[in-house]
């Protein structure tokens, strides 16, 4: 059926394709989120349906890279695509991030997140990097920010008056990926570059609030950095500062 829904033209043999070079490794970055998310929430439904701790752990661990994986033998029977080994290792990636902090941990206390924002490049190549709004927050890599939260907090010593719901955060990102290829980004006077920031992301989870409904908007608004104060580098400009990043 996703097979069927996923590609509707020419199918050959399937063969691989490195495709690590491209788009500044974001499209990785992206692999690796959904993998540890789908981890996550795979292990917290399997411990609210009451299964073992360490069950729920290794059962639901690898469950993102279960998840995202088969997308890789569609895309290596595709004339114009082919099987990722890069893919493939970052969702493997993504769940071992997650079931190591589980193990380690019992929580997750390095939080993988996304933020985006509209970037002019989409429209100047919506075939690619997506017409719609939707199309775009997942191709326009332009607008998209990786970021890992850090919950100091569980690391310093019981009675300190950090609140756990503040969070140190690093981002990656990158700009003017219109084309792959440097030789046609530069025929459109583009030149891609990647950018560095520093940041900090209130941890929703962290709010104490009664409300289960809360609570549930909570952990699935986990996933997404929030707009924040931040502080970017880049080879193009060095270091300047964001009022308001998103």
């Amino acid at each position: 059926m996703l097979g069927r829904s996923w590609y509707t033209g020419e199918r050959v043999p399937l063969h691989w394709f490195n495709d690590w070079p491209e788009w500044k490794q974001l499209d990785k970055a992206g692999h690796f989120w959904a993998a540890f998310h789908e981890s996550r929430a795979a292990v917290d439904l399997l411990g609210w349906a009451g299964v073992a701790e360490r069950r729920a752990m290794w059962y639901g661990g690898f469950v993102g890279f279960l998840l995202q994986s088969p997308i890789e033998l569609l895309d290596g029977r595709a004339p114009d695509y082919g099987a990722s080994p890069g893919d493939l290792a970052a969702n493997l990636a993504g769940s071992v991030g997650l079931l190591t902090q589980q193990l380690a941990w019992g929580e997750v206390r390095l939080m993988p997140k996304v933020s985006f924002h509209r970037s002019p490049y989409a429209a100047q190549r919506p075939d690619v990097l997506g017409r719609t709004l939707p199309e775009r927050l997942l191709k326009d890599y332009n607008g998209q920010t990786y970021w890992v939260c850090a919950d100091v907090g569980a690391w310093l010593p019981a009675g300190n008056r950090w609140p756990r719901w503040l969070q140190p955060a690093v981002g990656y990102g990158a700009e003017q990926l219109l084309y792959n290829d440097p030789a046609r980004n530069q025929a459109a006077g583009l030149r891609a570059y990647r950018q560095y920031y520093l940041s900090v992301d209130v941890d929703l989870r962290r709010v104490p609030t009664r409300s289960k409904v809360l609570r549930r908007m909570f952990y699935v608004v986990s996933i997404v950095h929030l707009p924040a104060p931040a502080l970017e580098w880049n080879a193009r400009r060095g270091w300047h500062g964001h009022g308001l990043y998103y």
